[in-house]
């Protein structure tokens, strides 16, 4: 019996969205959204544009984020009834700094299969042509708002060696920027606006640099801004101190040599050649 009720429920597809261009929809997106029963979206007219470019005709109904807790209790009861349905944010990947993640966290305690259909992100599309190093990087969404909690938040991430990525405003923009060179020094920074968009404009360099090309302009549209992490001291250590901890290993552990070098090695982060060429010399 549960087995039968299982399949009769219907699937929930987060759906990617194109940011800017919508040439930048995929093809699975597309045949998605036109052979669901419903779309959810957060703002149903900027969806409606995108439906209407290719000619999909799948009902809308509105989820924003004020409602998102209050409407996805009927989206639930829908999908257990077997109503497969899409959700589309107004661009982008949905819960990505925008609502989603309640109705994603109700179906699946629900019981409901749960679809990425994945496509476009202002976050990693910001990434890919940023020039910074980005093996590691941390998202934090829109900087606060006010001056006092933005510049608390700065400084709890100022020793954060990863990539910073945020979102900001285009009224904030200079005044973000400026803190951000206050508290966290000259670093390298990207500043994108209107990714993917007729006006697309990509800024690199230091945070004074960019704030300089900046100053005087009236900045509008969706920004992105990357944050080059700090930079890593490697602590110094001099021929004695290596050949100090080799000693001091050597009289208090049963480690062989080559483990020792080996050790050193790893924990000063140095080359396994330099110890070695330290203590063979020591030895001689």
């Amino acid at each position: 019996m549960q087995q039968n009720d299982d399949i009769k429920k219907g699937i929930l597809y987060i759906v990617a969205t194109p940011i800017g261009n919508l040439e930048d929809i995929t093809l699975r997106a597309m045949r998605i959204l036109k052979e669901v029963q419903l779309i959810a979206a957060e703002d149903t007219r900027r969806t409606r544009k995108l439906l209407s470019a290719y000619d999909i005709h799948t009902p809308l109904m509105s989820l924003y984020e004020q409602v998102e807790e209050k409407k996805s209790g009927r989206l639930i009861s829908m999908l257990r009834e077997g109503t497969n349905v899409a959700y589309v944010s107004d661009a982008g990947t949905p819960g990505i700094s925008d609502p989603g993640h309640v109705l994603v966290e109700q179906a699946i305690a629900h019981g409901i299969r749960v679809v990425p259909v994945p496509g476009a992100s202002a976050v990693i599309a910001a990434l890919s042509v940023s020039g910074l190093p980005i093996d590691h990087f941390i998202f934090y969404g829109f900087l606060p708002s006010r001056k006092v909690s933005r510049i608390n938040f700065l400084r709890s991430v100022a020793e954060e060696t990863k990539a910073l990525v945020v979102y900001e405003s285009p009224k904030r923009l200079m005044a973000s920027l400026s803190d951000i060179e206050t508290v966290l020094g000259d670093r390298r920074v990207v500043v994108l606006r209107e990714l993917t968009k007729v006006f697309e404009e990509i800024l690199r360099g230091t945070l004074s640099s960019v704030i300089r090309t900046l100053q005087g302009r009236t900045v509008k549209g969706e920004i992105t801004i990357i944050i080059a992490g700090e930079k890593q001291t490697l602590p110094s250590y001099s021929d004695n101190d290596i050949r100090a901890r080799f000693e001091d290993l050597h009289i208090h552990t049963d480690l062989s040599r080559r483990d020792i070098i080996g050790k050193l090695a790893h924990d000063m982060r140095i080359s396994r050649k330099r110890v070695y060429r330290i203590v063979i010399n020591h030895e001689g």
